[in-house]
C-alpha cells in the first residue's frame, strides 16, 4: 500500500472515531504529504487576511477567509468564493489556527457537494506555550512545513 494511501486512511479512521461529517483528519505533515503527492489536492487557508499577513501562511495555499477581522463576522460569500477557486472533484485540505474554524469549513463543503473534505488538526499555529504563544508546541508552523511571511 502507498503512503498516500495509508494516509487517506487514517484520515478517514479518524473521521470514523471523531464522528466527522467530512472525509477525514489530517496532520499537518500527512497534509503536506498530500499536497505533494495527489495532483488534485489544495490546502484552502480560511482564517482572516490579518492572520495571513502579521503571522504567515502555507506555500501555495488558496486563502478564503471563513471569519473576517475585526470582529470576526461570517463570511456570506465563502461557499462562492470556494466553487470560484477550487473544484468540487478536488481533495480539499481546510487549515486555521488551531483547527475550530478549518472543521466548520470542511462541514459545509462537504455538506454542498465537495467529495472530498479534510481538515488539518492542529492548525498553522497550534497550542499554546506555557507562556501563551502559539507556533512552538504544534501546528503547521512548529512542524517546520513550508511557511512565508506576509
Amino acid at each position: 500500500m502507498s503512503l498516500t494511501n495509508e494516509i487517506l486512511q487514517r484520515a478517514q479512521s479518524r473521521a470514523e472515531e471523531m464522528k466527522l461529517p467530512y472525509s477525514g483528519a489530517l496532520t499537518p505533515e500527512e497534509a503536506h504529504t498530500l499536497l505533494s503527492t495527489l495532483p488534485n489536492c489544495k490546502l484552502v487557508d480560511v482564517r482572516t487576511s490579518a492572520e495571513w499577513q502579521f503571522v504567515g501562511t502555507p506555500l501555495h495555499a488558496v486563502k478564503i477567509e471563513w471569519k473576517s477581522w475585526p470582529g470576526m463576522a461570517a463570511n456570506p460569500n465563502f461557499m462562492e468564493q470556494l466553487k470560484n477557486l477550487v473544484d468540487t472533484e478536488d481533495a480539499l485540505l481546510f487549515l486555521c489556527r488551531t483547527g475550530g474554524r478549518s472543521h466548520e469549513a470542511a462541514a459545509l463543503a462537504a455538506a454542498n457537494g465537495y467529495s472530498e473534505c479534510y481538515n488539518v488538526l492542529e492548525g498553522f499555529e497550534g497550542d499554546r506555550n506555557d507562556a501563551g504563544q502559539r507556533g512552538q508546541v504544534n501546528g503547521w508552523k512548529a512542524r517546520g512545513l513550508p511557511w512565508s511571511q506576509g
